[in-house]
Parts: C-alpha cells; sequence; structure tokens
C-alpha cells in the first residue's frame, strides 16, 4: 500500500484539489486499492471545513470528486505517508520544521518538480483570485499528478 499526502496551507483549495485528481487517475488506473491518500494544510484555520465551494464548482466540471474535510498536518503525518507533496515553498519549509532531526525530508517534494508542462515551482493559492486562477490551478495538478503517479509506479521516487 503506497501513502500519499499532499499539503497547502489552508486544505481547502489546491491539497483537496490534488487529492481529487490523484484519486481519478487511480480509479482510471485501477489502482484504487494499491494507494491511500490524502490531503492537508499547515494551518489549522479552516479544519473541518470541506473545500471552497469555487474549486468544488471548477473540479466538479472536470469530473472531480471532493470527498475529505480540511485538517492539519501534523507530526505524525511523517509516520503514516510514504510520500508528502507541498504546494509551494511556504508549506514545503512549514513541513520540514515538523521534522525535527530530518528523519523524513526524502519523503517531502515540491510537487511542481513533477510538472512536465509548467515552468512555475509553485503552484498559485487561487483564493483570492477569479476562475481562471482555479482553472490554472487544476491544469497544473493534472499535469504534476500525472507524473507523480508514473513515478510512484515505476519506484523512481
Amino acid at each position: 500500500m503506497k501513502k500519499v499526502l499532499f499539503v497547502c496551507l489552508g486544505n481547502i483549495c489546491r491539497s483537496p484539489t490534488a487529492e481529487s485528481v490523484f484519486n481519478s487517475i487511480l480509479r482510471s488506473e485501477n489502482k484504487s486499492r494499491d494507494y491511500i491518500v490524502d490531503s492537508a494544510g499547515t494551518s489549522a484555520h479552516h479544519a473541518g471545513e470541506p473545500a471552497d465551494p469555487r474549486m468544488i464548482r471548477h473540479g466538479e466540471l472536470r469530473g472531480y470528486r471532493f470527498e475529505t474535510l480540511s485538517r492539519p498536518f501534523v507530526r505524525k503525518d511523517f509516520d503514516n505517508f510514504d510520500y508528502i507533496f507541498a504546494m509551494d515553498q511556504s508549506n514545503y519549509e512549514n513541513i520540514l520544521k515538523l521534522d525535527l532531526n530530518g528523519d523524513f525530508e526524502n519523503r517531502v517534494f515540491r510537487i511542481m518538480e513533477f510538472s512536465q508542462k509548467f515552468e512555475e515551482n509553485e503552484v498559485p493559492d487561487p483564493y483570492y483570485g477569479g476562475a481562471q486562477g482555479f482553472e490554472l490551478v487544476i491544469d497544473m495538478l493534472e499535469d504534476a499528478c500525472r507524473e507523480i503517479f508514473n513515478k510512484i509506479e515505476a519506484e523512481e521516487i
């Protein structure tokens, strides 16, 4: 069983979308039983809330399901997940701050390192923007998540 966690700031836009996109890839590849996929935020500000309604609307137009509630990233996630993908540099650094001895840094990645189509280093937070921002985030995550799936399946990460 491979365990994958996606992390952004509030866990209501980017990381639940990555979780939804990745789960969709797993369903299309008949691999859902081989994975546990979750998402979290480096801030607990939205804990217990569903994904942002705007993100849900844009994602559902592409066939994505948003099934989890926001939760904070916690130190125990290092033990529970094999792969942890941060949406931006700030989230990446905040995750690693909880890895006091550096024992898990080989499990933490910047998600855009896996992008094949985009040159951006970070997935922008669409929270304060319009529809184009949400669409861009989905485009970026579709690209990166497909490559992440390919790399995990090929045992290249």
